[in-house]
């Protein structure tokens, strides 16, 4: 029953308080204005029926000092009592039946109410008198051997009765209105609270690791704040805790690899002097010291790829001399770049997009055949970076594989000598500077690396010392 009642609830926790707060108070004014319907209707047919019960007596007790005098007829005796328009009296006697009003006869007076006044005591009925409500009282007159109805209508009860529903609901309507209201501003207070929490949890994970929430003096917030940040205090410890020490073993793998690197150099320059089957163990000793510094160079560039190292390094910046310097570095032709007139500048740390662009490069010239076109453009408020190659390229089911660490494919896109990280530090680095990046197919056939990096805002100014 709870989750059939859950499934007809707006997802949106505000809408829930707002409803909770409109049925409640649509219960409650139903519960009031029923009640209250019920008690008036209730006391004003009870003061009604007393009414029409005195009248009755008074007409009973007029009719018979009628009756007693010699020669006076009931019909008569009706006449001197001028009763009121909207009702009608009747007088039975001797089985006969007379009335004041020529539209009620005795077929209006219900057999019970006959049969209860032939035994002698008075009674009081409600009936419907031609079609309206009506109350009906039977007072016997014994002395005159006559029984006296008296019929009086309640239709001006019914309409008083009918606007008090209306009034009762159209309250009831209004005070809903306004719980809604209620319960509108009730939940932005309820949930006014979350948007700092919010807020801060949104900087922390964008790097900002020294953001708190502010403390509070609201006993039932200040434990989940304390609580947060409390979170965040030992957050932000295992991460420092982890960065020291991937600083520490990078440097501390430095050492023994520089000494191994050096060794071999000088094995290496006795090559031609070593038999053959030391040749190829010095080449494989050789190749895998080599992935070993790239593997380690990787894991280092990935333990600095974080939001706040970025922030704190990041300046204005041109992308083109920064590929058009790469591309030089790796000994590809700056004319492999193309780009439209106008700098492209983003904000961000040199050293890690450089290693972006790099690792591209690297990644086209390793795997996909050497690296055929590299373009700039600018598209709704971004900058983008393709590197195209002239690979097999990437299937659609592995291109998003390919980003993750110690990723790599097998088949003619795949590398021995791959790390299977480079990829992975572009991903992590292109992120910290709030970008994306992708892959997909080159029309010429070859796999096409997109990465996108938010335009400098104010890209037009000044940048690296030089006007943009």
């Amino acid at each position: 029953m709870r989750r059939l009642w859950r499934s007809f609830l707006p997802g949106s926790l505000r809408h829930r308080v707002v409803l909770a707060f409109t049925l409640g108070g649509l219960a409650i004014c139903a519960a009031f204005a029923a009640l209250s319907y019920s008690v008036t209707r209730s006391y004003l047919l009870e003061q009604r029926e007393r009414t029409v019960l005195r009248q009755a007596y008074l007409d009973a007790s007029l009719l018979r000092g009628q009756l007693s005098a010699s020669g006076t007829s009931p019909a008569d005796a009706l006449a001197a009592l001028a009763p009121q328009r909207t009702g009608a009296v009747l007088v039975s006697r001797g089985g006969e039946w007379f009335s004041s009003s020529l539209e009620v006869g005795s077929d209006v007076v219900p057999t019970s109410l006959q049969r209860a006044a032939g035994e002698g005591a008075p009674a009081l009925m409600r009936a419907d008198v031609l079609g309206t409500p009506s109350v009906v009282v039977a007072i016997p007159v014994p002395s005159v051997d006559a029984v006296v109805y008296e019929v009086s209508p309640l239709a001006e009860l019914r309409t008083t009765l009918r606007a008090l529903a209306v009034v009762l609901g159209a309250g009831a309507a209004v005070a809903t209105l306004l719980a809604a209201v209620l319960g509108l501003r009730a939940s932005r207070g309820v949930l006014r609270p979350l948007d700092p929490m919010a807020g801060t949890a949104a900087a922390i994970a964008s790097g900002e690791l020294s953001r708190r929430l502010p403390r509070t003096d609201d006993p039932d917030l200040a434990t989940i704040v304390g609580s947060f940040n409390s979170m965040v205090d030992a957050l932000q410890q295992r991460i420092e805790r982890d960065t020291r020490f991937a600083a520490d073993v990078s440097h501390e793998l430095r050492s023994p690899l520089t000494t191994l690197v050096g060794s071999v150099d000088v094995l290496v320059s006795y090559r031609d002097q070593l038999p053959a089957r030391s040749v190829r163990a010095l080449d494989l000793v050789t190749a895998e010291l080599d992935r070993l510094r790239m593997l380690l160079e990787d894991l280092i560039e990935l333990s600095r790829a974080d939001p706040e190292a970025v922030r704190k390094a990041a300046r204005p910046l041109d992308l083109r001399e920064l590929v058009e310097a790469a591309l030089v570095a790796d000994g590809d032709s700056p004319a492999l770049l193309r780009a439209a007139s106008g700098p492209f500048v983003v904000e961000g740390d040199p050293r890690a997009l450089r290693g972006v662009v790099t690792n591209l490069l690297h990644n086209a010239d390793r795997h996909g055949g050497g690296v055929v076109g590299v373009s700039l453009e600018r598209a709704d408020g971004s900058v983008l970076l393709a590197v195209e190659d002239a690979g097999p390229g990437v299937p659609v089911a592995e291109r998003e594989r390919v980003f993750e660490r110690f990723a790599t494919l097998g088949g003619a896109r795949g590398s021995a000598s791959s790390t299977g990280l480079g990829l992975a530090l572009v991903r992590e680095t292109v992120e910290a500077h709030g970008g994306a990046v992708w892959c997909s197919a080159r029309p010429q056939g070859g796999a096409r690396f997109v990465v996108s990096l938010p335009a400098d805002a104010g890209a037009g100014t000044t940048v690296d010392g030089v006007t943009a």
